[in-house]
């Protein structure tokens, strides 16, 4: 339902990933633009936070670059705020902005699924979209951990014990 042509069933394989493509580009940038702001702002605060530390103005002080300081010191430590609140984010942005872009786009899917059925108390289904979105939410957290020893390889988890 609003999501290919009328005349779909009569287009060859290429015209169906044409015709799907085009009608879903519309919401998949609604969907990005709209968790793009929170983490803009998100990264802008972080890296404002970082550039007025100590060591910064240290790296400065040494006669590093700008471009130096920014990339091996700022950049690092800012990333990992932006990093660790990336999964939050995530699961706000494909539950809350879902429910939305799904009502103006007339799409089924995932977040109008869950919402129609807590306004119809249908628990059952209920319970399945918030473990789907639960799922995605610690996959999620689970890569933001990878990316953490990416961005930043002083990082040892396991180390750690435990």
């Amino acid at each position: 339902r609003g999501l290919v042509s009328d005349n779909f069933a009569d287009l060859s394989t290429w015209g169906k990933v044409k015709d799907y493509a085009w009608h879903i580009t519309l919401p998949v940038v609604a969907s990005t633009i709209s968790s793009f702001a929170t983490l803009t702002l998100l990264t802008k605060n972080s890296f404002l936070d970082e550039v007025n530390k100590q060591y910064v103005m240290t790296a400065r002080a040494k006669g590093l670059t700008e471009r130096g300081v920014l990339y091996g010191h700022v950049f690092r430590n800012a990333m990992l705020i932006v990093i660790a609140g990336f999964p939050s984010m995530f699961l706000g942005v494909f539950f809350g902005a879902s429910i939305l872009i799904e009502t103006i786009f007339s799409l089924d899917g995932l977040g109008r699924l869950g919402f129609e059925a807590a306004v119809q108390r249908d628990y059952p289904v209920i319970f399945g979209t918030l473990y789907v979105f639960g799922l995605m939410s610690l996959v999620v957290g689970i890569l933001s951990d990878l990316m953490y020893v990416f961005v930043d390889p002083r990082i040892d988890f396991e180390s750690r014990g435990g």
